[in-house]
Parts: C-alpha cells; structure tokens; sequence
C-alpha cells in the first residue's frame, strides 16, 4: 500500500488536467484535482467556447443581409446582448457539469479549492489549509492574459475574459493585439453593431499564418468596416465621464467606450510554490519540461499553457494521453506538435495546417505552390463581394504537400479533415486523383492541377 494519500494529483481544471486525471482515475489510480475557479479552464469557461457562440451571434446580420438575395423579405431584427450573455452562461454551466460528471464517475476526488506546492510530494488545499500528498503531480493551470501593466492606465482596460461578461455591449471598442484573440473579437463586436478598431505594433495581423491569408482577412475587415491601425500602439488610457480617451504613438487620440487588450497570454505559475517543489522555470514563468511534460522534479509533470509550448486545448488534451501512455502504461510517449489544424474564427474564417509559404521557403529548395480565389458561389446571390482563397504549398522534390491554407466561409472545418490528409503525408498527386464533389468550395483542393508560381531559395519566381 502506498505511503501517499493519491497516486495522482492534479493542480488545475482545465482540458489537460481533466483529461490526465479522468483517465488515471479510470485506470483505478487513487486521483485528485483542484480548480480554484471552475472546471473546465479557459477553453470552456472563458475562452474557445463561449468566444465561438459569440462568433455566431455575430454572423446573423450578415445572414439576415443575404436572405434577401434568395427571395426572403426579412422584418425588423434587434440583438439582445444580455439575452446572448445568459443563453451562453448557461452552456457554460451545462458543460462544466459535464466535466464533473466525467471526473465523479471515475472516481476521481473533485476539490474546489486553490493548491499550492509544499514540497515534491505535498500540496496545500487553500481553503482549508489541509495538506495532501501524492506519488505524482501534475500541474495544469494553464495561462492567462498579460495585463501590460506597463501601460498607463491598464486598469481601465479589460481582457478577453471580462469581454464574455460585459453587463452592456458598448457602442465603440479599441482592440489592441493582432493575434488571433484579438482578430477574433474585433469581428465579433463589428458584427454585433460596435464601432470597432484594432491597433497592432506590428505591419499585418496574424504574424505566424500565411501571408496571402493575413492580407486576405485584413482588407476583407476594412471593407466590413473595421478600422485597423498597423505599425501603432497605444501610449496611454485614461477615463472620463465621456469613456475612456486613448493617446497613440502614430494616430493621435481615439476615444472608446471599451479598451481590450489582447496582448499575449503569460503562463499561470504565480505563488504556487514552485520554489518549494524545486520545480524550474523560464524567463516568462513557464514550467520547463521535457518531450515527455516531466519537470526537473522527477515525480512532478506539466501539461498545457502553463508549459508555454502550443497554447492550443488539444494539444493540452494531447498532452494528458501522452503522460498517460508514459506513466501508467509503461509505454513512453512524446507529444507530437507536427502539422497541427488551426482555425482563426475571423469573418471571413481561417483555417490552416502545414507550413505557410514563409516557412516551407526555408525549409525546402524549390516549393510548388497552387492558389486559387474565387467568389464562393453563396455570394453571387447574396451580392457579397467577398473572395475566399485557398492555397496548397508543395514540396518540388517529393511532391508532398507541406501546407494548406483556406480563407472563407468553413475554413476551419476544412482545415480538420486536411490535418488527417497531410499527417497521411498525401501527395500532390494524391490530390489531383481525388473526385471532386461538386459544386461546394473545397473541390478547389483537388482541381488545382497546374502550380500558380514556383518558389526556389525562398524567392517567388
């Protein structure tokens, strides 16, 4: 009999947390894991879920729009915030529960509590003070949003997560970001009638997707109404009985009734007595592993954000079955971060896997590259003048496709099932042999039959 009171302890609620101590609790393992907040960590309760239900919320209008060229007269419609608002609190609830269940029906200890580290062994339930102790421990607290607490007057601004509870949707808005959160939201208010700007240090948004579908996505913004401020940044924020006034390096002064700051996410190490444990981390914070999520301390893992590697839900989720594999099925495992789908929840979507043009022209003497855009056919009726684009970047020698990259409407379902297809390491010709079906959008994938421009030494030609 073991000394320990749990085989397994688990700090943090999250997807990675949940997933390692279900499964170990499955196995008959003796598990516990505290959530000082609510189960279900940021993707469930602040962030890829209740931000998705909001991405719908927001398209309406335009699908109201389009009615009309296929014959439907639609009435008046208003948007009702707080009803948005509630209807999502309560999704939120019903898949929290969800979490629970799973964990109870495993037999898992389920604690509501802060936990802190005490030593490699032993953690602190903070609002008891009790202490427990475990053979192995995972840490899985994820990350949160980095305050720029540099910038005066920060506390007048909000982050992502005050964003999902806002008690009213303000009439403006300035985003500053230009990742993929801040994208996201930008579209999301312009879609619910806010005045809205994003304002980004950098030249193009979406530093780390392909080029063609960054400019893509920003001139569709611009023409939907979006106001995007490239190479600027904000100075200063302060408040007024007006709003809040905003002083930029490039822009002069902007006025808005919200600030979000969407400035990178930092991981969530703060006073959980890592020193205590001996358990090493970066510069930022971030737990240092490695390939198999175990620590320096031999007995002690981390899973997702907290480890600043891909800050992407499945990849934590991908992580928990990997420690599994290794820790308790005798089977060493490394989580494989190769060719993983991605989705900007943008208007219109992106959705992408593989590497960008950029990448793949470092990394490949002579590329192939196909790339197709076109009206979708939805849009000659509806009148819209929006293009989707969609790109396949091949590698010359092996034909091997390397990247696949779509704009447009279900870019992000797309983008899943080309995961499967390029982890399969399908060829060109793979493609080319393909059946299209027709007519939808994704038949471009596989009747794109001659390369648009080729790419030698990294250069377009």
């Amino acid at each position: 009999m073991s000394s320990y009171d749990y085989d397994l302890f688990v700090i943090g609620g999250g997807s990675g947390g949940v997933r390692a101590a279900r499964v170990a609790a499955s196995l008959g393992k003796r598990v516990a894991i505290a959530e000082e907040y609510r189960y279900g960590g940021t993707c469930v309760i602040r962030g890829c879920v209740p931000k998705k239900l909001f991405v719908y919320a927001s398209q309406f209008h335009e699908h109201f729009e389009d009615a009309e060229g296929f014959g439907w007269t639609v009435g008046e419609s208003s948007f009702d915030w707080k009803k948005l608002v509630a209807a999502k609190d309560a999704e939120i609830a019903r898949l929290e529960g969800l979490y629970k269940k799973g964990l109870s029906g495993a037999n898992a200890d389920i604690l509501e509590t802060r936990a802190e580290l005490v030593d490699a062994h032993t953690v602190r339930l903070m609002k008891t003070g009790q202490t427990v102790t475990a053979k192995t421990i995972i840490i899985a607290t994820g990350g949160r949003p980095n305050p720029h607490a540099a910038l005066p007057g920060h506390e007048f601004c909000i982050s992502s997560n005050e964003a999902f509870h806002l008690e009213e949707l303000p009439k403006s808005i300035v985003i500053a970001g230009g990742g993929y959160i801040a994208v996201e939201f930008a579209n999301i208010f312009h879609g619910l009638g806010v005045e809205t700007t994003l304002i980004y240090r950098g030249a193009e948004i979406l530093s780390r997707f392909d080029e063609d579908l960054r400019r893509g996505l920003h001139e569709a913004m611009v023409a939907k109404g979006i106001r995007i401020l490239c190479h600027d940044t904000l100075q200063k924020v302060s408040k007024g009985e007006d709003g809040l006034t905003l002083e930029t390096m490039n822009n002069g002064t902007l006025q808005a009734g919200v600030v979000l700051l969407a400035l990178g996410r930092d991981p969530n190490t703060e006073g959980l007595g890592l020193e205590a444990a001996g358990v090493a981390v970066d510069e930022r914070g971030a737990i240092i592993v490695d390939d198999y999520s175990r620590t320096n301390i031999e007995n002690i893992y981390a899973l997702g954000d907290v480890t600043n590697r891909v800050q992407l839900t499945p990849v934590a989720i991908h992580e928990a079955m990997c420690f599994i594999e290794t820790e308790y099925k005798n089977n060493p495992t490394r989580p494989d971060y190769d060719l993983i789908p991605t989705a900007v929840f943008s208007l219109p979507e992106i959705g992408t896997v593989g590497l960008s043009e950029e990448e793949a022209g470092k990394r490949y003497d002579e590329l192939e590259v196909y790339r197709a855009q076109f009206r979708p056919l939805k849009a000659t009726l509806s009148g819209r003048a929006e293009r989707m684009i969609m790109k396949l970047i091949v590698d010359a020698a092996s034909r091997k496709v390397v990247g696949a990259h779509i704009l447009g409407h279900d870019a992000g379902e797309m983008a899943q099932l080309l995961g499967v297809t390029l982890k399969a390491g399908c060829t060109k010709d793979d493609f080319d042999q393909t059946m299209a079906l027709h007519p939808t959008a994704a038949e471009e994938l596989v009747t794109m039959y001659a390369p648009s421009y080729r790419v030698r030494d990294g250069q377009r030609v």
